[in-house]
């Protein structure tokens, strides 16, 4: 991520409503209150204004009819998109930053591999999630492809929001960290194959987990905040 203290205001503003869609501070649906936001970020209203009207124009945020807007809501084929696209992104990511990874960055993804298991006994669930995104993204920063490290990070954005309704799966948590260990094995193999694969797993598994729940969440989430 770019500093924040190197970016215009507007800049920052648009840096940092990305970065918490990103880490799933906005819930699918909700609505963004320009107010809010900048007291919330210690911004003024007109960068947050500005912000949120060039992520509706990339189509990251939606304006309802009454002009408010909103967290998009996914649909199952939506998902189902955004699920095959990151698959291909990020495996190859993953496999790229196998080739080019030190040992300092390894050791770093190690020591978040191994919080995130201490989160998961510890049930808690927002500590995993933050170090679950810091985990995958300590892998694809080492990939040298910053082209390619915006894409992925622009999915996430999109499928941020969502990613906290995992850890309202009694089924999943206890597993939630599995794949990781096999991501972490086959990286200090240097094995890009398997570190490919490994990251293909842990996306359709949590995707396969979320699409159970998509088109509940979606239906609550108009009724209580577009609708």
């Amino acid at each position: 991520m770019l500093k924040l203290e190197h970016l215009t205001l507007n800049d920052r503003a648009y840096t940092t409503i990305k970065q918490g869609l990103i880490s799933g501070k906005f819930a699918p649906g909700e609505v963004l209150v320009i107010r809010k936001l900048a007291e919330m970020y210690g911004i003024s209203t007109t960068p947050i204004r500005e912000a949120l009207q060039r992520l509706v124009a990339e189509r990251v945020l939606e304006i309802a009819p009454n002009r408010s807007i909103f967290v998009p809501l996914l649909t199952a084929s939506t998902f189902e998109e955004l699920t095959s696209i990151r698959v291909a992104m990020e495996g190859v990511a993953g496999e790229r930053a196998t080739r080019h990874m030190t040992d300092s960055a390894l050791v770093e993804v190690k020591a978040l591999y191994n919080s995130m298991g201490r989160a998961v006994a510890a049930r808690n669930g927002s500590l995993y999630l933050a170090l679950n995104e810091a985990f995958h993204f300590a892998i694809y920063t080492q990939a040298n492809a910053p082209l390619l490290l915006n894409m992925v990070r622009d999915l996430w954005v999109r499928v941020g929001p969502y990613l906290s309704l995992l850890m309202e799966s009694a089924a999943y948590v206890p597993r939630s960290n599995d794949v990781h260990q096999k991501i972490v094995e086959a990286l200090e193999r240097r094995d890009s194959a398997a570190v490919r694969a490994s990251i293909e797993e842990d996306i359709t598994s949590a995707a396969a987990v979320l699409g159970e729940r998509l088109e509940e969440v979606v239906s609550v989430s108009k009724s209580a905040n577009v609708g």
